[in-house]
């Protein structure tokens, strides 16, 4: 009785925090990406100390997560738990012809994202960097053939060279995030730790269960441009 209790508890806590309409929106922009508490007052038009009061209501309610940027070490992001969150409410996106994952060389996390997305949707999907490796991680080509992905085709590019108008650039490290071009827009952020940094099989498999979990969000809310499907029917 004292578990229901505080399952019952616990829901209402989270129940609570989504009756919010400010938290709420704060919620469904966490869905389709990782921000920053000042890149949602932005996007969001509250000012600082509303998003600080609301971001520590989700934060109690288990909500919402803050890790720090791997790249700029002054940055925090605010990520969704998806665990408490349960899939109550799904990101508002626009249609987009293409979807372009981002890293910072091109040889792991983006490598293994394009590929899962290309598993989940009929949106094409590609991949580059900011500053590309000459070639892609060993590890990362490993974990792909271990789940079934063909990393055969893996070539890393540079984002100039692959973002067009239009894509959907979606960011998966830090450091990548932090250095786009101002011109890759629309744009989603995803903090995945960098599996490099530590170099081992684990941190590789836990990159490629948190991209995995990430595009099975995302793809079912994403829907096609007419471009897109226009440029599937060619010959």
């Amino acid at each position: 009785m004292n578990v229901e209790r505080n399952s019952l508890a616990e829901q209402a806590r989270v129940h609570a925090a989504l009756g919010d309409p400010g938290r709420l929106a704060i919620v469904e922009t966490l869905v389709a990406g990782d921000a920053s508490p000042g890149e949602l007052g932005l996007v969001l038009e509250m000012p600082t100390n509303l998003i600080a009061h609301h971001l520590k209501v989700l934060e109690d309610a288990g909500l919402v997560v803050r890790s720090r940027s791997e790249g700029d070490r002054r940055r925090t992001y605010v990520r969704v738990v998806t665990e408490v969150l349960e899939s109550a409410v799904t990101p508002s996106l626009a249609p987009a012809p293409r979807v372009v994952f981002v890293c910072t060389q091109n040889s792991a996390r983006s490598q293994l994202a394009a590929s899962i997305w290309s598993r989940r949707s009929r949106i094409p999907a590609l991949s580059a960097g900011t500053r590309p490796a000459t070639a892609p991680h060993p590890r990362a080509v490993r974990v792909a053939r271990k789940h079934g992905l063909d990393p055969t085709g893996w070539r890393t590019s540079q984002v100039s060279d692959v973002v067009k108008p239009d894509d959907l650039v979606i960011a998966v490290c830090d450091i990548a995030y932090e250095h786009l071009p101002a011109a890759a827009r629309p744009r989603l952020h995803w903090s995945i730790p960098d599996p490099a940094a530590t170099d081992t099989d684990a941190a590789f498999e836990a990159a490629y269960t948190e991209l995995t979990d990430r595009v099975d969000r995302l793809a079912p809310v994403l829907s096609p441009t007419d471009a897109t499907d226009n440029s599937r029917s060619r010959p």
